[in-house]
């Protein structure tokens, strides 16, 4: 289930524009880290950013309002004869502190905890972080989408992520981007958890957050993945679901099957081909099943000629 941005604004579906700014200073400037001090803020901070990123520019609400978070960071599909049906997916940037100084701009709020020359103070026992013992941030947890293209084949993705690192003198922080690289396995499910050890921000007496990303798989146009099964339904007519027919099915790595139905199809009939599903994860070798479905499409109206010949053919 995607996070709900509008219920991270603590707003309805029909904020305006108005409304998402208004939502954002007001929990933004609560929930700052340099404000408070409890562990979950800085990912609370880090949602608030990402839910105004995506509601304060039109075209980013559009695509999710419309397609939700799957459709806005796994793409929308395009026409299916295109090489590339997807577009782009959205990524986040992972900065919150860019989104919040870019809304506030040079009226910082937070200016009482900063040095005059823009550096960041260490605050006392109390303030952002205490002195005492050294604790890890809660785990930075993204979604990875991907089509199952990617994950019949296996593939390499690369990701920019923009961290807060520590300077060279222990005391100040900068903000600088790093590419992860995953490398994504054939018959990877959708689940699967990509963790990257304390690659998340750095501060003074604080463990750096694990990213974890967790696989997403993108809506295919033709096949929907049952564990290690692929599942296509095929549309035919009813003369042909009953005297027999051949189904064409275009594979994940694109060969032409031609598939021949020999049975009567009923609604309940599932044609199955063995060794063309996904590859099992624990032997790549081996692939799962094709199960084809159908759905059988019935004349809308018959001649009376045309109904005394299946009456005869039928009935008899």
């Amino acid at each position: 289930m995607g996070q709900d941005y509008y219920a991270v604004l603590e707003l309805g579906r029909g904020a305006t524009d108005a409304d998402i700014k208004r939502a954002y200073r007001k929990l933004a400037l609560k929930n700052h880290p340099l404000k408070c001090s409890e562990p979950w803020a800085p990912e609370r901070f880090r949602q608030l950013a990402e839910a105004y990123d995506v509601l304060s520019d039109p075209m980013k609400k559009g695509i999710y309002d419309k397609f939700g978070e799957e459709g806005l960071k796994g793409g929308i599909p395009l026409e299916f004869g295109d090489d590339n049906p997807w577009s782009a997916g959205y990524v986040f940037h992972n900065n919150p502190y860019k989104v919040f100084k870019e809304f506030f701009g040079g009226d910082n709020p937070f200016a009482e905890f900063f040095a005059e020359d823009g550096s960041e103070l260490i605050l006392p026992f109390g303030g952002l972080r205490g002195r005492g013992a050294m604790k890890q941030d809660p785990p930075v947890v993204r979604d990875l989408y991907l089509s199952l293209e990617d994950l019949f084949h296996g593939c390499t993705k690369k990701i920019k992520i923009s961290r807060r690192v520590m300077n060279e003198d222990g005391q100040t922080s900068s903000i600088k981007d790093k590419i992860l690289t995953i490398d994504v396995q054939p018959g990877w499910r959708q689940g699967t958890r990509i963790t990257f050890e304390k690659e998340g921000d750095q501060g003074p007496n604080v463990i750096p957050a694990d990213i974890t990303f967790v696989v997403q798989e993108k809506i295919h146009p033709r096949f929907k993945r049952v564990n290690d099964n692929l599942i296509f339904v095929a549309t035919i007519p009813l003369g042909k679901a009953l005297v027999g027919c051949t189904v064409d099915v275009r594979t994940l790595d694109g060969r032409l099957l031609n598939i021949p139905i020999n049975d009567i199809v009923d609604p309940k009939y599932c044609k199955v081909v063995p060794g063309e599903g996904m590859p099992r994860l624990e032997d790549t070798q081996h692939k799962g099943d094709l199960l084809i479905y159908f759905n059988i499409c019935f004349p809308k109206k018959l001649t009376p000629d045309k109904k005394m010949l299946l009456r005869s053919a039928l009935l008899s």
